[in-house]
Parts: C-alpha cells; sequence; structure tokens
C-alpha cells in the first residue's frame, strides 16, 4: 500500500470490506462479522469520517490484536500491517462458520456490523457453504480486454472520488477482482459493474421494458431489452419510465407551472435498484420485468425468498458486494431499507404507497396512479385556468409546432424516438384533447395546432417561462 492508495480508501468510506476504528473498543466484534462474511480490512486508527487519527504503534499493541482474535471462538486467522501510524487488520472469511466473540455472533451488512438475532443464526448454519454469485470469479472475463474503463471513471464520479491511483488497485478495494498468479480475475459483480459487454458473460443480466395498451397486457405498444452495466440499466429504465408517464399541468397565470406527475419517480427508481441489487442471478430463465400498463406500473423480480422473511423488518442483501458498490455511488441506502425509502418518498410525494406482493420465487411492486393526478386529468382540483395531460414526448411536439406549421407521423417518431405506431398513438391522442387538428388522409396526414383553442393559448404561455 502507498499514500495515494490509503487516500483513496479513506475517500471511498466504509463499505462491505472496509471499516474504520478510532481505537480498539469492540474490535472483537469487528474481526467475527468479516470472518463469518466475506472477509475485509480493519483500518484501526481511523476515524469514521476517514480522518486519520493514528494509534500507537508497538509490538505490545501488535499482540493485543492477535489475542483479540484468537479469543475469538474458533480463533480468526488475521495479518497485521502498519502504515501511517495505523493497524492495517486483514481478516479472511472464515473456514469454520460461525464465529462468536464475548458480545455473541456478528455479521458484515453494507459498512455495518449487526449482531445476529437467534432466527438469523439457525438460518446463518443453514445457508453456509452456499455459493454466493457475485463473488463467483469469471475465468472468461481477460483484465484489460474486457474491461472498460469509462464504466470505472463513472462510478467514481458518480461517488464523488477522483482517480489518483491505478484501475487494477480501485478494483481489488472494491471486492470486485483478485490478483492471482500475476493475473486480475473479475468476479460476477465487477462484470456486471464494469465489462465492456456484461451480457456477454451474464445475459441474464438484462432488464425487460414493455408498455402495453390494454389493462391486462395482450396489446403491447412498446418493448426493449435493457442492457449495460447494473447502473446504466437503471438510467435506461428509468428513462423508460419517464418517456410514458404523463404529467398534469395546471396553468393559473403565475410565473411556474404546477406539474402534478402520474407516478413517483424516485420511488420507482429504488424499486428498480432493489430488483437487480436482490436479484437470484443463479436462475438464467428470468429477466428482470418493468410492465407499464395504462394505469399501473408493476415490477417483477426473481428472487428466491429467503428463510424466516418478514417483510418491513428482515434486513436483506443477497448480493453484498453488488450492494455495496450500489450504496457507494448512491443508488439506494446501505442498510438494506428500501421498502423504508419507498415509503418516504410516496408519502412525500402524496402518492399511494406500492402494493407488494411476494411468494417463494417471485417478489412483485405495483406502482398506481398518484389520486392528485387523476383529480387533476378528471378536471377536478382546477383553479382559474385550464388543466392539461400530457405526456414529455407530447410537450416536444408542442415545442416542435410552434417553430413549424405542421408535424407528420413519421417526424414525431423521430423526434422523441419511439416506433410510428406509437407516434400515431401520441398524436391521436393530442387531436382527442383538442390540441392539435389532424388533415389529410392516413397515409399522408399531417398536424398542426388548434390556434384558437385556449388550451394553446395555456400552453403557450409556458414558453414565456423559458
Amino acid at each position: 500500500m502507498d499514500l495515494k492508495e490509503l487516500e483513496m480508501i479513506l475517500k471511498e468510506g466504509e463499505g462491505y470490506k472496509i471499516e474504520f476504528k478510532e481505537g480498539f473498543n469492540n474490535l472483537d466484534k469487528e474481526i467475527v462479522a468479516f470472518a463469518n462474511s466475506s472477509g475485509g480490512r480493519i483500518f484501526l486508527g481511523v476515524t469514521d469520517e476517514g480522518k486519520i487519527k493514528g494509534i500507537g504503534i508497538s509490538n505490545e499493541l501488535k499482540s493485543r490484536i492477535q489475542d483479540i482474535a484468537n479469543n475469538c471462538r474458533p480463533k480468526i486467522q488475521i495479518s497485521i500491517d502498519i502504515f501511517e501510524k495505523i493497524f492495517i487488520i486483514n481478516v479472511r472469511e472464515g473456514d469454520d462458520k460461525p464465529y462468536e466473540c464475548s458480545a455473541g455472533f456478528y455479521k458484515r451488512i453494507g459498512p455495518n456490523s449487526p449482531k445476529m438475532t437467534r432466527d438469523e443464526i439457525i438460518e446463518f448454519f443453514k445457508s453456509e457453504g452456499k455459493i454466493r454469485f457475485d463473488e463467483l470469479i469469471v475465468p472468461e472475463f481477460s483484465f484489460p480486454k474486457d474491461f472498460e474503463e469509462n464504466k470505472l471513471l463513472k462510478f467514481l464520479e458518480l461517488a464523488g472520488l477522483s482517480k489518483s491511483v491505478k484501475s487494477e488497485t480501485i478494483l481489488i478495494n472494491l471486492g470486485v477482482a483478485k490478483k492471482q498468479k500475476g493475473k486480475l480475475d473479475f468476479n460476477n459483480a465487477g462484470v456486471l459493474f464494469f465489462a465492456k459487454e456484461p451480457q456477454r458473460f451474464i445475459p441474464w443480466s438484462v432488464f425487460t421494458v414493455a408498455l402495453f395498451k390494454d389493462y391486462g397486457g395482450a396489446d403491447i405498444i412498446d418493448r426493449k431489452e435493457v442492457e449495460g452495466s447494473l447502473f446504466e440499466i437503471v438510467e435506461e429504465v428509468m428513462k423508460f419510465v419517464r418517456l410514458y408517464s404523463k404529467v398534469a399541468y395546471r396553468f393559473t397565470g403565475m410565473p411556474q407551472r404546477e406539474n402534478i406527475y402520474e407516478y413517483p419517480f424516485e420511488a420507482i427508481r429504488e424499486a428498480v435498484i432493489n430488483s437487480v441489487m436482490h436479484k437470484y442471478y443463479f436462475e438464467h430463465g428470468h429477466n428482470n420485468i418493468l410492465k407499464f400498463f395504462p394505469t399501473r406500473i408493476r415490477i417483477e423480480n426473481y428472487w428466491q425468498e429467503p428463510h424466516n422473511f418478514i417483510l418491513g423488518e428482515t434486513v436483506f442483501r443477497r448480493n453484498q458486494i453488488i450492494a455495496d458498490l450500489f450504496a457507494r455511488i448512491h443508488f439506494g441506502e446501505k442498510m438494506g431499507s428500501g421498502l423504508e425509502r419507498i415509503k418516504e418518498i410516496c408519502t412525500k410525494e402524496n402518492a399511494p404507497f406500492p402494493e407488494i406482493e411476494f411468494n417463494p420465487n417471485y417478489f412483485y411492486v405495483t406502482f398506481r396512479q398518484s389520486k392528485e393526478y387523476l383529480d387533476m386529468a378528471k378536471g377536478e382540483k382546477v383553479k382559474e385556468a385550464q388543466t392539461v395531460v400530457l405526456t414529455e414526448r407530447q410537450e416536444s411536439a408542442i415545442e416542435y409546432l410552434r417553430e413549424n406549421v405542421f408535424i407528420t407521423t413519421r417526424v414525431y417518431a423521430s423526434l422523441v424516438d419511439v416506433s410510428e405506431r406509437q407516434a400515431r398513438y401520441d398524436l391521436n391522442d393530442l387531436v382527442e384533447k383538442n390540441v392539435i387538428v389532424a388533415e389529410g388522409a392516413t397515409k399522408t396526414r399531417k398536424y398542426r395546432l388548434r390556434q384558437t383553442s385556449a388550451v394553446f393559448g395555456k400552453l403557450r404561455s409556458k414558453k414565456g417561462e423559458k
């Protein structure tokens, strides 16, 4: 380790495999937690905020640390490095789990080491020995040929970090790669985040999104398979949601319009993150799916229900490294409290809390339209002005028609990047709302603004805001 690497670790902060401690208090708890999980490093002499406080370096203190590890049951294998007045305690994943200290049994959950309950200890005995998908090495992956440097740079940017050390060092510290026999081996988590083509190695990691015209899901308007790294997938799925969601605009003559969205976007984003974070990746035949119906959005996730799972109470993180990487870039919370986050967002936005259903194999989250949006769409709660409900795509058509006399289906489809079928649907919807007028036969049909409509007057006032 050199100073640049240490500075990078301190900026990254605590995580699934990194713990900062100022002193010896509860050191045995942290050693046990790492041994019961995937191993990790404890930086003794560093504050929780990543500031070097230092600690007196002596053989006596080194022996004291070794005694703490030896007094755990069974003994825990550690090694100790010293750098910049810091003890770096390297804890290997234990071969004889579970491990216990005088205070009890502990495990690693993100950057924390909670004590295991009786039921968790029983489940631990049952589950240990199972292979963890995100930690499996991918022998077909070749570094640096299959590695995408720009994805790592984007990750560091999202994490608020600058690249000050070699990529290899960063990847090892993130827990997504190991140096073995002079070669850098990537695990599945590393592939899912930093491979040039993640789906070449894990093709079932795609996320399917589909838009349905009908309530039952028989008539598909648009469908795509979203590929890329996991954080790219989250953003692309949310682009799809925003593309087809509606917003009610209330124009009251005030400088700022009032926007009432159909769905709570941040809550949906949290649900999408949780679906890729907790997916059971050993099952190859099921993609995560987001289905967009006329009155609801439903996210389906293949997950394999954990033993003794209690919704809202059980802290569950199937893929610890994947969850830790998401937490580092502020995608999702660090303590597995996704449902609480969703509830907070829905409460803040006055949106209904999603319906949660699950069985041993599948987890479903269904979002309904907000009551305020529905009231606006039905013409209720309207004061001093007309309410018009448009999608962001339709708003682009209005902007285009302010600068051009006509718009065609083909031009609109190209403008907002949708199929011509969806374009016809959008434009005909604007005709029904008396926003635009259709002229000509079906094949040569053009659309223009209804200049005399009250709606146009309100929409035109919006342009003056810009």
